[in-house]
């Protein structure tokens, strides 16, 4: 269960966590505690599931990379096998199962498309992977999205 002191915490950090060398000391300002607190209380809401990942987005376009999304038909009893395969490549940003033939979507960052059709084609020929459907990106969207717990 999510504290009042959770939800303050999680609220800054989606949207005013500063590049800074310490931002967890700001942080702990900002919530009149210790950055010792504050990061004893990220580790602890990250290792429980409440928290994915800390870090800053950058504009993939600009640094060179390409992006696609990546739709599978995976047999059942391979989805848990398969979406840690994926979520091994440093790459891969959202990585979701569905109620569909094609059961299982993930988006992919790679530097290059011969890196990409690597990456796509050992998880193609994966265990129970029946069918790979790639969709590259052709226009980005960018949606910025905060949960607010308070």
């Amino acid at each position: 269960m999510l504290t009042a002191f959770d939800k303050s915490l999680l609220n800054i950090i989606q949207t005013d966590l500063s590049f800074e060398k310490r931002p967890f000391a700001l942080v702990a300002e900002k919530l009149e505690t210790t950055e010792t607190i504050v990061i004893e209380r990220l580790k602890f809401l990250k290792e429980h599931g409440f928290i994915r990942r800390i870090g800053p987005f950058f504009d993939s376009t600009k640094l060179g990379y390409i992006g696609t999304l990546v739709a599978l038909e995976v047999k059942a009893e391979y989805i848990s096998q398969v979406a840690e395969v994926i979520n091994s490549y440093y790459g891969v940003t959202h990585n979701y199962e569905r109620e569909a033939d094609l059961n299982l979507w993930f988006t992919l960052l790679s530097p290059n498309l011969l890196k990409q059709d690597e990456i796509l084609e050992t998880i193609r020929n994966l265990e129970g992977v029946v069918r790979l459907l790639n969709l590259p990106a052709t226009q980005k969207f960018k949606v910025s999205v905060q949960f607010s717990l308070t």
